[in-house]
């Protein structure tokens, strides 16, 4: 796995001027793996576009490297920087306290009588969006951390919250709903654990959803 970054090229609007909705973002994650696009045989990627000391940047999580030629092409160049992801991966372990950061589309789904399959709403609260990321711990293979052990206060947050558009081939547009946390958690089942981290946490994963990463945490912090 690669974890991926490029500083995007915000102050060249002439650059950027096709980046007005998430299907671009989607497409422009693709063409960077020119041997896949060849291939007609895609992997799957997460990713997400992160603001970082007043910058955004475009964080890609791969199982193969981006061509940087390709993956610059919005960017400033000189700021892709591709990092192996196994080595950190390799590290985690049970019971490990991390810093985390996802970036993700809270939904729920409503069966009405007569229905086979649910309509998907999103959330709109933020307490409804952070019970959202609360219940989805029962399968993530990770548990956020408590203010105290008896306590119904978590250490974490919404951090940031829009709703991007998405032109489908139609050019129909639709708004969905994006919310980042931030927060502490421990690792209670590695596997799970890691998967998640693979695979990503929610819906709209190819539009830059699901996404989340994790640094150990201070002493102090735990």
């Amino acid at each position: 796995m690669y974890l991926s970054r490029v500083m995007i090229d915000v102050n060249n609007r002439q650059k950027t001027k096709d980046l007005t909705h998430l299907g671009a973002y989607h497409n422009w994650v693709e063409q960077s793996f020119p041997d896949e696009v060849e291939k007609q045989s895609r992997s799957r990627k997460l990713w997400r576009i992160d603001t970082l000391r007043k910058e955004k940047y475009l964080i890609v999580l791969s199982e193969t490297k981006p061509d940087p030629a390709v993956l610059v092409k919005y960017g400033v160049a000189g700021t892709v920087l591709i990092k192996s992801y196994d080595n950190f991966l390799n590290s985690l372990k049970n019971g490990q306290y991390l810093r985390f950061r996802l970036t993700a589309n809270p939904t729920h789904s409503v069966i009405t009588p007569g229905e086979k399959r649910g309509r998907v709403f999103p959330h709109v609260t933020v307490d409804q969006q952070k019970d959202w990321l609360i219940q989805k711990t029962k399968t993530t293979g990770f548990q956020i951390v408590k203010k105290q052990e008896n306590s119904d206060h978590y250490l974490f947050d919404v951090v940031e919250r829009d709703h991007p558009i998405l032109k489908h081939k139609n050019e129909r547009k639709v708004h969905l709903s994006r919310v980042s946390f931030e927060g502490i958690l421990k690792i209670t089942d590695l596997e799970m654990f890691k998967k998640s981290l693979i695979g990503g946490i929610g819906r709209k994963k190819a539009y830059g959803m699901g996404l989340m990463t994790v640094i150990p945490v201070k002493q102090n912090e735990a």
